[in-house]
């Protein structure tokens, strides 16, 4: 899952942490050495302070080592985690907007919270504070073994026999840990996705008094989250815990080892104590990287999921082909959000149909015939199951959907705010623009007159979702941000419905500014204001019903003439 930097840094870091170890074995071998000099009264001789002065020297060249090599291991280790980290949160992000919308109807957006942010962050910690350490120590400690086995290769022997035998261990209950892993994986994810549900419907349980044991399905995944959570770390602890306690009978294997040779005769005191002094070297990161460990496990769950994220096919096409045209076809065009689905559950079903350029069309039909799937289908949300849609001759399923998307404004009925300043959420609509073009367009579509109101100005934070705004308030804005892409396609889902009839006059005439000389495709259940529409689309279970101009329709007599008439009896209805 890294990058090719990254794998490059990572195989410098360990290389970074291995000069570490073995350089932080020089104090120990400069103590030794001032030991042995210490020593010499009791065997009879002087200590020789010039020696003495001399390992000094060396003691202060030992730290400046260890220094310099801290200093490069750190920046080897964990600044180019922390960048990698950095760049897979971007990579993972740049990726899912790349994705079509059919992946999200299969995952919650828990889920991918999880993948960005606390995937990421276990990669961050298992790169800084593992796998370079593992593979130093596993390296350092060899070369250690090596030398020191030159010196006395029963004593070497007792240092390093405990390490496979606690390493295996470790190694032993990898199923068991990456069983639990997942495990705990599943529990946290569900408890993401059920705080993700409370929060978002916190209003419907505050009307439906749906608290305490009302609401138990939070309360049941928190506490199988604490369960799941203690049940790894016991499983984990005892397996960690006994590979601890086996690696540190090497300690006092070693004491007696040393001591029975010493005894016997068959080495020198001073060789003994470098032993002893250096397996306590040796245990100690070893000790911590085995508590490390079960995150190993744990963070090849969380990488199996980013590999499946990351292998989900992206949508590609053509982003150097040009429209020239903005009239858009249907063509035998079928569609189902479920791949599954059978002909006749499919929302669109073999439709065939123009949509002319620089005119207004207008679809209409009764709730859930599919005119909101049809925008979608043209903005190339998702790719059609049958058939083409081409816009100017050329099918949108070959042009890249950012390509595609520079063409094509569009203004939701749900509009989508950002926690920023008002200024800032309008010049998404182009990030090119200058300060006088988004004070432009704030105006063309009458947001200029409550934005001044707002305490900073152009400037004051809307909070979450543009939640300090009214439902009119951030449809103008919305409106605002298509003015200033001025894209020639525009698509009107529905921008008039539910709103108060001050607002729905002020949108008008902003939509009015906006739609003048582009191709317009409308989504409207008040038939009465797309009455002057050039072209209506009427549409039922997915199939065209009927099109023409309002009063082609009307004289039909059809399924647009009974939509009409039903409307226009229901204006008269009052409580």
């Amino acid at each position: 899952m890294l990058t090719d930097k990254g794998y490059s840094d990572l195989k410098k870091a360990v290389v970074a942490c291995t000069i570490t170890n073995l350089v932080l074995m020089l104090p120990f071998m400069v103590t030794i050495q001032v030991f042995a000099e210490l020593l010499k009264p009791l065997m009879a001789q002087e200590i020789s302070w010039a020696r003495m002065w001399l390992l000094f020297g060396c003691g202060v060249v030992a730290a400046v080592l260890v220094f310099l090599a801290s200093k490069n291991d750190y920046k080897k280790t964990y600044v180019t985690s922390y960048l990698e980290s950095e760049n897979s949160r971007i990579s993972v992000a740049e990726r899912i907007r790349k994705l079509p919308m059919s992946f999200f109807n299969s995952k919650d957006l828990s889920e991918l919270t999880t993948n960005i942010m606390a995937d990421c962050s276990t990669t961050e910690h298992v790169l800084s504070h593992l796998i370079p350490q593992l593979s130093a120590n596993a390296i350092s400690i060899s070369i250690i073994c090596i030398m020191m086995a030159a010196f006395d290769w029963r004593m070497a022997l007792s240092v390093f026999i405990t390490v496979p035998a606690a390493l295996f261990i470790i190694m032993g209950s990898k199923k068991i840990q990456a069983r639990l892993s997942e495990k705990q994986v599943e529990a946290k994810l569900k408890a993401s996705d059920q705080v993700q549900e409370y929060l978002e419907g916190i209003k419907v349980i505050k009307a439906c008094g749906l608290d305490g044991s009302k609401f138990s399905a939070l309360d049941n995944a928190l506490h199988l989250m604490k369960k799941m959570a203690i049940k790894m770390e016991f499983g984990t602890g005892i397996f960690v815990t006994g590979a601890q306690m086996i690696l540190q009978i090497g300690v006092g294997l070693t004491v007696f080892t040393g001591t029975y040779l010493l005894t016997g005769g068959k080495i020198q005191l001073i060789p003994m104590l470098m032993f002893f002094v250096i397996v306590v070297r040796i245990y100690g990161p070893v000790l911590v990287e085995f508590t490390l460990l079960p995150e190993l496990f744990y963070h090849q769950v969380a990488t199996k999921r980013m590999h499946t994220l990351m292998t989900v096919p992206v949508m590609e096409g053509e982003s150097e082909t040009p429209l020239t045209n903005w009239n858009i076809d249907f063509e035998n065009v079928s569609f189902g959000y479920n791949v599954e689905d059978s002909r006749e559950n499919m929302v669109i079903k073999n439709l065939t149909v123009s949509i002319p350029s620089d005119a207004i069309t207008a679809l209409v039909g009764p709730s859930g015939c599919g005119k909101s799937t049809i925008s979608r289908l043209i903005a190339r949300f998702w790719d059609v199951n049958q058939g083409s849609i081409k816009i100017g001759g050329v099918e949108v399923k070959t042009l890249d959907p950012e390509h595609l998307m520079s063409y094509m404004s569009f203004v939701f009925q749900d509009v989508v705010l950002f926690n920023d300043t008002v200024y800032n959420n309008i010049r998404i609509g182009n990030m090119e623009a200058t300060e006088k073009q988004v004070m432009e367009a704030a105006k063309a579509a009458c947001c200029d007159g409550f934005i001044n109101t707002l305490p900073q100005g152009y400037q004051t934070m809307l909070g979450e979702n543009g939640s300090t705004l009214s439902g009119g308030e951030r449809q103008r804005i919305s409106i605002a941000r298509a003015l200033l892409k001025n894209a020639p396609i525009v698509l009107l889902d529905e921008a008039t419905a539910s709103l108060d009839p001050e607002n729905e006059a002020l949108i008008q005439q902003a939509i009015s500014r906006l739609i003048e000389g582009k191709t317009v495709i409308v989504i409207a259940h008040r038939l009465r204001t797309i009455s002057g529409a050039d072209k209506i689309i009427v549409l039922d279970e997915g199939r065209l019903a009927e099109e023409g101009t309002h009063e082609e329709l009307m004289s039909n007599k059809g399924l647009y003439e009974r939509l009409y008439r039903i409307q226009q009896e229901s204006m008269g209805w009052s409580v």
